[in-house]
């Protein structure tokens, strides 16, 4: 995977109408997602309610919480520590385990991988930890809930893959680091 081949984003046009009120919105598709629910969450209440309570992360906010240790390279995602960073010394098996599953979610989300999943093989092979050790914090990552455990669909293999709750845990564990 080259540098060339992240989609380049179209521009998107929507229109929304609520009762009388009738808004055209233009741009990036995120620009254009966060106006809507910015419009719909003024003029239907519940919804600046129901977003409120809600935790659902996208790709660019995947990208702006973890940009500091996830890197797509041509391998795939890696995680690719900073040596000057005195956080990132410190990670702990767990969290490294986690960050690439999140490297393996945002790219699904770029739409550069068909899952958002690794197998254990997969998770081993980039993160370069012994294989005991990834299998343990799989395991506890697991139990947590913080991972999902899936079969594929041939039964030949099992995919991991990293849940809303795991990311939010991850990110407020990366948060504590200091820097």
């Amino acid at each position: 995977m080259s540098n060339h081949d992240f989609v380049t984003t179209a521009d998107v046009s929507v229109s929304v109408a609520v009762g009388d009120i009738k808004v055209q919105f233009n741009g990036s598709a995120e620009s254009v997602l966060q106006s809507v629910i910015a419009f719909m969450s003024k003029q239907v209440p519940s919804l600046d309610l129901a977003k409120r309570i809600s935790l659902n992360y996208s790709a660019t906010e995947l990208i702006e919480s973890f940009a500091k240790f996830i890197k797509i390279t041509d391998e795939g995602p890696r995680i690719i520590l900073d040596p000057g960073e005195t956080a990132v010394k410190k990670l702990s098996d767990k969290q490294f385990v986690a960050l690439q599953l999140v490297a393996s979610r945002i790219l699904n989300e770029l739409g550069k991988s068909n899952t958002d999943g690794l197998s254990l093989s997969q998770i081993q092979f980039a993160t370069a930890l012994n294989p005991k050790s990834v299998s343990s914090r799989l395991s506890e990552l697991v139990k947590s809930g913080f991972v999902l455990r899936n079969n594929t669909k041939d039964g030949l293999d099992t995919l991991f893959i990293i849940t809303t709750s795991g990311i939010h845990w991850l990110k407020q564990m990366l948060s504590k680091k200091p820097t």
